[in-house]
Formats: C-alpha cells, structure tokens, sequence
C-alpha cells in the first residue's frame, strides 16, 4: 500500500496549485445492487488520491487560505458500534486525525452547516458541478452565501471553477511509489495470463478460463478484477467489450483474454493476449499475430519522451495497415487507406490509453490543437488488434475477406512506463512471442 507520507506530498502539491482557491472533494457514495445489498464500495479516484480514506460519503476540504494546521478538514461518517456490526469498522473523526492525517475532521452530517466558515476568505470554490448531486446543493447554497458577502463588501468576485485540470495533470505524473504499485498490479496480472495460457484446453468454457484469472488475482493479494474479464473464444474476440464469457472454446479457434487486476490501493493492470485453444496457430491466425505483434513492438519502440500517444497510434496503425496489404485484405496504400478509413472494418479503436487508479486513466490527450507530449513518469497501455468478422461491411473498393480469415479476432496489449531509458513495459512477464505460445 502506498504510504501516508506519499498523500501528505500530494496535498502540499495541490494545495500550491489551487492558490486562493478553496477545493471541495467528495468521496464516493455506495450504489444499490438490489433490495437492501450494495455492489462493493469503490473509492472516487480523485478523493483517495489525495486521502488514501476508503470510506463512502465524506468530504475532504483543501483550504490554502487558511494557516497551516486547518488546511486538510476531512468530514466522515462517526463511529457507530451498530451499524460497524453490519457493516464493518468506520475510522471515524479521531482516525480521520490520527490514521489518516487530517488537520480537523467533523461527522459528516456538520458539513451543510460549518461549510461556508470554511471558505470565509477564499478567492473561490473548485467543484465539479453535476457529479455529486449529494453534495452539490449544498456547495452551491455556500457560494451563493458567499456571492451575498462578495456583494456587500466590494472585494474582488468570488469564483467556481473545476479542481479536475490540477488534480488530473498530477494523477498523469506517476510518482515512484505509484509505479511500483502498477508494476506490481502488471505481474500479478501477467501470472494470471500465463495460468490462463497454460490450462486452456478444447472443450472448456470462457468462464472456466475467467475463474482462473480472477482466483489468481486474489490468491496474490488483488482486490479483484479492474474490470469486467473478456474472454473470448473465437469469433467472440471480434466483438470488443465481449463479456459473457459462457462459451465454449473451440479446436482450432483462438482465445482472447482482456483481463487485469486492482490493486487494494486501486493500482490497476490491463493485459490482453491472444492465442490458439490448441496451442498451435493456423497458417491465418499466424500471419494475422504476426502483423498485431509487429505493429505492437513498433508502437511500444516509440514510447519516448517528446513522442504522443497519437504518435503511438499513428505508428502501430501503418504497420498494421502495411501487413494487411500483403496479405490481400485490404488494397491500395498505406496512406490512401488512412485518408479513406478504408481500414476500419478490421481496425476501429486507438491504440491505448493512460492507465493508473483508473483503467481508463485521467488526462488530456490534447491541449487545444496540440497532442500531449509523452514524459517520464507517465504511464499508457498500447493495445493494436485486428479483428475479421462480417459485423462491418467491407468499403467500397476494398476486396472481399475470404470465410478462412473470419471469427479471427486478436488483440495484443502491455502496460508502459514512459521513461529518458526507453519504454518499460510493465507486464513483460505475461508472454506474447509465437515461439513461447507454442512451446
């Protein structure tokens, strides 16, 4: 688990950035699965990254305009002898000080009352409007109050803005303990893959295959599943977010497996391979790997500082578009075909994303008409695939997919540490080599 010191160093840091500004953070709420049972609690992002708090429906207040000692005012739900019987242990008030840093924490239930107080002498209020309705009216009832004073005294105008840029700038930047964090959550991830790999046997089921991962997953000390587990046998691979998982698998066909775990610190992996059920790959599905492979390694060589994840992308799509003319499935040039989108009928996603307490990690691909340059410390997955099915039409003027190429559905995916050294890819330890797969 990442440690107290490292959240007191983000607070510091966000702090600094708000300048005047007061910043209002809510943590997550429970959400009903049915009748009186809850689906898991899953922190927000934003709040535990600042906290490291794991309980729902408290407040952290971050006032830079106040002295040192009341800058940090976490509001929490009290302890409750009852209701921890049910539902398990509540740091309340005195942990929130004590086991978790804060300067000042309150019950929650103060917080509509002692709000306003808080922001007496702030230039501002950073909130994100229209997520947390829980807490919205009440922020809103504080800033009108607060407009109300601005009024009378003639000082300067007093602002909502969104705390999202800061706070998503510094979440792009991971820091050394972040990155051992996802490093861990890649080899746990990995080992899951191998296992997968290695018991996959003709006649089994996806789910078979699913419960192995995710048994692996928490045998290793996981929270569970980052996100829903794709296991997709066949022409099943061709649809993208597949995640019935309840078919069988087939001799002759090939398995794709996007899976990866959290972390209990919400550190997350993410993870696809692609390989033959029987072990061995048709002369199809080997040309096809062959062409992802080369696209991925040729994407992944350039994960460089001062490169952009477009750049990543643009890379991994020439290979991609390159090796699917030599094998007759598509015609023209590598450039005509990019300018038509002639190849999106076997090629419809980007090529990754920023990855890190969010599988889909916060953070600005592009700033205005410029793409975000890629620097140390960040981390994204490349992910190219090729998938061929009758699901899209082939565009006009690009040739006919023969039955051999169809139901083939493959997709290859590393997690990577951008660093000055080259790439670092994250979850070498789950293997992709042709001659691995088929030992």
């Amino acid at each position: 688990m990442i440690d107290l010191h490292s959240f007191y160093k983000r607070r510091e840091r966000f702090l600094e950035q708000l300048e005047g500004n007061a910043a209002i953070i809510p943590a997550s709420s429970t959400v009903p699965h049915h009748a009186d049972c809850d689906y898991p609690f899953r922190q927000n992002s934003d709040f535990w990254y600042l906290t490291g708090f794991d309980e729902p429906d408290a407040v952290a207040l971050f006032l830079p305009h106040r002295p040192s000692g009341e800058q940090y005012v976490l509001f929490v739900l009290p302890k409750d002898p009852l209701i921890e019987v049910w539902n398990g242990f509540r740091a309340g008030v005195d942990g929130a000080i004590r086991d978790f840093g804060a300067d000042v924490a309150h019950p929650v239930n103060e917080f509509p009352s002692l709000l306003s107080g808080y922001l007496e002498g702030a230039e501002g209020i950073a909130f994100r409007v229209g997520q947390y309705p829980r807490v919205e009216k009440i922020v809103l009832k504080a800033l009108a109050q607060q407009l109300d004073m601005v009024n009378r005294s003639g000082s300067t105008a007093f602002s909502l803005i969104a705390p999202c840029p800061l706070l998503h700038q510094m979440r792009l930047y991971k820091g050394p303990e972040e990155v051992e964090r996802l490093r861990k959550a890649a080899r746990i991830s990995s080992k899951a893959h191998e296992l997968a790999r290695n018991i996959a046997r003709s006649g089994m089921n996806e789910r078979q295959l699913q419960a192995v991962i995710e048994q692996c997953f928490l045998d290793q000390g996981a929270r569970g599943p980052a996100y829903g587990s794709i296991v997709a046998g066949g022409d099943n691979a061709c649809i993208l977010h597949y995640t019935a998982n309840n078919a069988c698998l087939n001799d002759g066909e090939m398995v794709l497996i996007d899976a990866g775990c959290s972390l209990p610190d919400y550190y997350n992996g993410d993870i696809t391979r692609t390989f033959p059920i029987n072990g061995k790959f048709t002369g199809e599905q080997r040309a096809l790997y062959e062409v992802v492979l080369s696209a991925q390694i040729a994407a992944i060589d350039s994960v460089s500082p001062g490169q952009h994840a477009e750049g990543v992308h643009a890379t991994a799509l020439r290979v991609l578009i390159e090796g699917l003319i030599d094998l007759g499935l598509l015609k023209g040039t590598v450039d005509s075909c990019i300018e038509q989108d002639a190849y999106k009928h076997l090629y419809m996603h980007r090529t990754g994303h920023w990855l890190g307490l969010d599988v889909h990690d916060v953070g600005a691909y592009r700033l205005g008409e410029f793409p975000v340059k890629l620097d140390q410390g960040m981390v994204l997955t490349v992910e190219p695939g090729i998938y061929i099915s009758d699901r899209f039409p082939v565009p006009e003027g690009q040739p006919y997919i023969d039955e051999r190429w169809k139901g083939i559905g493959i997709r290859i995916e590393d997690d990577v540490l951008v660093c000055n050294s080259g790439p670092d890819i994250l979850s070498s330890d789950a293997k992709k080599s042709i001659e691995d797969i088929e030992k």
